[in-house]
C-alpha cells in the first residue's frame, strides 16, 4: 500500500474503534543504512536515508488518566495509566509508545496530566532491517507533542526513543535509526557524526534509488557475536591510545595509515575488527565527497562493494546468504553497488541502482537467490524520502 492509502485506512480504523475522529496525526519513515557499518558506537560516521515506507500515529485527548493504544494491523488494544512506569508484558508492541510517552512526561508532566486514545498503522516491511520500531517511536513522539502542545528538540526526541527501546523494549540500540527517521530529506542521504551528533543532508539526486533485498536469514549467537565485535573495537582503541602520539578515544581517531603501521603488533581479531571500522569511516567521508562533487554514483557504488568485502573478511558479520546476493549483484547490469545493511549475520542487502533499472534488477536479484536456495528473496524499491513530521 502507498502512504496515502495507509493513512486513509488508519483514519477509518481510528474512527471505527474509538467512535470519534482523531485530532492529531503524525508520520515517521523507516531507514536504510547505506555506508558506515558498526561505526556509530565507535564515534564514527554513517550515511543513511529515511525511506518511502513509514508509520502513521493518530491520537485524540482522553478525559481521564488512561492511555489507550491500538495496533492498527492487529486491532489489539493496550491500556495503561499515565503514572505507569513498567513495560507492558502482554503487548510488547505497545512499549515503544509507552516508553516515549513516559519520556515526554518526565519533561512535561504538568502539560501531560490526562491520557490519550491513539492508533498506529504503517507499511514498513517487517524483518527487513528498515527500523519499524524507531519509526513508531518518532511518529508517536511527534504526535504526542502535538496533542499536548509541548515542544521537544529533534535530538532530544531521538534520545527519548532510544531510552524507550532500552528501558521498555529491552533493546540496547544506538541513535542511528531515530536520527535517520527524523532528519531524512527526499533524494538525499543523512550524514551523522556520532561523536558530535551533528547531522546534515547530502544530496543523492533523483537518478538513484535503492533495492532492499531481504534474505530472511537469521543466524544463531548474534548477541554473542555482536558483543565480541564491540569488545575487540574497544580493545583496539585502547591499543592505539597508547601506541599513537595523539589522543585516541575511539577508532574514528585512527587513520588507515596508522592502522597499517601497527596491525602486525595487534591481536589478529582486534586488528581486523578495527580495520573494518576505520575503513568504514574513511569510506563514509569519501562517499560524502563523491556525492558533493557531481554525484559520482558509480564510484560511490564501488565504496558499497568495498564495505561488504570488509564486512565479509574483516568484521566477519556477513553470512553465506548475504554474500550470494552481493556476489550476484556484481554481475547484474544496472547494479552500481551493494552491501549488507545493518548489524549483519543475516537480514538484508541494499543495492544502489538507477530508478529506471530497479524492476529488472530486482527480478535478477530474486532469480539469483532462487538459483542457490530454491526460493526468491523479498525485494523492495527504496526511495530516500522526507523525515518524520506532524501532518494534521
Amino acid at each position: 500500500m502507498d502512504n496515502q492509502s495507509v493513512f486513509d485506512k488508519a483514519v477509518a480504523k481510528f474512527k471505527g474503534f474509538f467512535g470519534r475522529d482523531h485530532t492529531v496525526a503524525a508520520y515517521a519513515p523507516g531507514r536504510v543504512e547505506v555506508l558506515g557499518n558498526h561505526t556509530d558506537y565507535n564515534e564514527g560516521f554513517v550515511l543513511s536515508a529515511a525511506i518511502n515506507f513509514g508509520t502513521f500515529f493518530l491520537a485524540a485527548p482522553a478525559e481521564d488518566s488512561q492511555c489507550r493504544l491500538v495496533a492498527g494491523d492487529l486491532m489489539e488494544e493496550a491500556v495503561w495509566d499515565i503514572s505507569s512506569r513498567e513495560p507492558d508484558k502482554d503487548h510488547m508492541w505497545a512499549n515503544y509508545v509507552k516508553g516515549v510517552f513516559a519520556g515526554l512526561r518526565e519533561r512535561n508532566g504538568d502539560a501531560m496530566n490526562k491520557g490519550f486514545v491513539g492508533l498506529f498503522f504503517g507499511n514498513i516491511p517487517l524483518g527487513a532491517g528498515l527500523s519499524s520500531s524507531a519509526a513508531l517511536e518518532m511518529t508517536s513522539g511527534l504526535g504526542l507533542c502535538a496533542l499536548y502542545g509541548v515542544e521537544v528538540d529533534k535530538h532530544d526526541l531521538a534520545r527519548i526513543g532510544q531510552a524507550a527501546e532500552h528501558n521498555y523494549a529491552g533493546v540496547k540500540c544506538g541513535l542511528l535509526d531515530q536520527i535517520s527517521s527524523l532528519y531524512g530529506k527526499a533524494n538525499s542521504l543523512v550524514m551523522t557524526d556520532f561523536r558530535s551528533l551533528e547531522v546534515e543532508n547530502v544530496p543523492l539526486g533523483d537518478d538513484a534509488c535503492f533495492l532492499m533485498c531481504n534474505t530472511k536469514a537469521k543466524h544463531a549467537l548474534v548477541d554473542g557475536e555482536y558483543n565480541e565485535r564491540r569488545e575487540k573495537c574497544e580493545e583496539a582503541a585502547e591499543y592505539f591510545a597508547t601506541a599513537l602520539d595523539h589522543p585516541v578515544s575511539a577508532l574514528r581517531d585512527v587513520s588507515f595509515d596508522e592502522w597499517q603501521a601497527h596491525a602486525e603488533s595487534m591481536d589478529d581479531h582486534a586488528a581486523r575488527r578495527s580495520a573494518h571500522v576505520i575503513g568504514e569511516c574513511t569510506r563514509v567521508l569519501a562517499g560524502k565527497d563523491l556525492l558533493g562533487h557531481g554525484g559520482k554514483l558509480d564510484a560511490f557504488g564501488e565504496l558499497m562493494f568495498e564495505s561488504h568485502e570488509s564486512s565479509r573478511h574483516n568484521f566477519e558479520n556477513s553470512c553465506e546468504e548475504l554474500d550470494v546476493l552481493v556476489d550476484a549483484a556484481r554481475s547484474i547490469p544496472g547494479v552500481l553497488g551493494a552491501r549488507l545493511s545493518g548489524g549483519g549475520f543475516g537480514g538484508s542487502v541494499v543495492a544502489l541502482v538507477h530508478p529506471r533499472d530497479a524492476e529488472v534488477v530486482g527480478q535478477a536479484m530474486r532469480a539469483a537467490y532462487n538459483k542457490t536456495y530454491g526460493h526468491g528473496c523479498d525485494v523492495e524499491i527504496i526511495l530516500p524520502s522526507d523525515g518524520a513530521r506532524v501532518i494534521g
